[in-house]
């Protein structure tokens, strides 16, 4: 059994990594069931173990944490949606690959539920969204935008940390780094794109679509 945990107002980043690590521990001890947790933190940047320094454009912005998910930096703030997911692996099929490619079909099937077309691309983490209001590429590509970022840790086969989706954050505050070390493209969110989405509306499609790609 999966528990769904709700956290209203903000909490702070530190807090959070505590609690999913102790969480983390006794799932794998066979003392607590999976947990799914949604809230939002204050606005904040989080190095990920391939953070480069040069990516971090403005150190003294928000606050840094180190983070030892995977991934480069991120910024987390309010009406950015953060689901960290700590399940066992153990008893969902050791495969790091395949659990990956299950949280972006997850996001995918959730930004569906609001006629949003989530793309996976190859050398990019994250979900991204094709932008052809924009000018194209200077190599003639579609121009794209990022709604949500990937980055987990595994401790005994559980996993901790997790998903981002946009849904109405401050977009400005990600110029103060090079999100995911990526240049070239965006970021965007639920109501950039012109969707009149609430948190709530995220969370109930984000329950939704959980079972119909990891079974409960």
């Amino acid at each position: 059994m999966t528990e769904w945990i709700t956290s209203d107002g903000l909490t702070g980043y530190e807090e959070a990594v505590a609690f999913m690590e102790a969480r983390a521990a006794a799932i794998a001890a066979g003392e607590a069931d999976e947990a799914i947790w949604l809230l939002e933190h204050p606005p904040l940047y989080t190095a990920g173990t391939s953070a480069r320094a040069e990516d971090l454009r403005e150190p003294g912005r928000f606050p840094v944490y180190d983070s030892k998910r995977g991934g480069q930096y991120t910024y987390h703030g309010p009406g950015q949606r953060v689901i960290y997911v700590m399940l066992d692996l153990n008893r969902r099929g050791r495969d790091i690959r395949r659990f990956v490619q299950q949280l972006e079909a997850w996001v995918i099937a959730a930004l569906a539920e609001f006629n949003v077309t989530g793309h996976i691309r190859e050398g990019r983490v994250g979900v991204w969204v094709e932008r052809p209001d924009r000018p194209r590429l200077p190599d003639g590509r579609m121009a794209e935008d990022k709604i949500a970022a990937i980055g987990i840790r595994l401790r005994k086969w559980v996993s901790f940390h997790g998903i981002s989706i946009n849904v109405e954050p401050e977009l400005s505050h990600f110029e103060g780094i090079v999100p995911c070390g990526i240049t070239e493209f965006g970021v965007t969110s639920l109501v950039d794109l012109g969707l009149p989405v609430c948190m709530a509306d995220l969370d109930v499609a984000l329950k939704r679509s959980f079972d119909e790609v990891f079974g409960n």
